[in-house]
């Protein structure tokens, strides 16, 4: 199994250090960051706007992700073991009841094959 990365993006940095506001206004303002694989567990992510983000194979074990739109983000393979994901959307692709096992399991979400 893959170990989840740190990344030396300040980008990632800045979602470590819950600093969700600048993070989203400096992606509004066209800077970018590839997440894929990194270590976004335990953090409050709460407001962060996913839309576009690569986010495959990510960490998110007992982070707070409520409310988070995930619809328009890759997901896939990423782990949410005991996450807080309180009113989000997920891609139409990922079933209920994938979801479901990868909270309880920590099993890592598959969907859109």
């Amino acid at each position: 199994m893959t170990r989840p990365r740190m990344s030396d993006c300040p980008m990632f940095g800045l979602l470590r250090m819950g600093e969700i506001a600048e993070f989203n206004q400096r992606r509004a303002k066209g800077e970018t960051c590839d997440l894929a694989g990194t270590d976004l567990s335990r953090l409050d992510l709460r407001d962060m706007i996913a839309d576009g983000l690569e986010l495959r194979d990510c960490y998110f074990r007992m982070s707070d992700l409520r409310g988070i739109d995930f619809r328009n983000a890759n997901i896939e393979g990423a782990s949410f073991a005991q996450a807080n994901v309180s009113g989000c959307y997920f891609p139409q692709e990922l079933s209920p009841s994938e979801l479901d096992v990868a909270l309880e399991h920590g099993i890592r979400v598959r969907y859109g094959t």
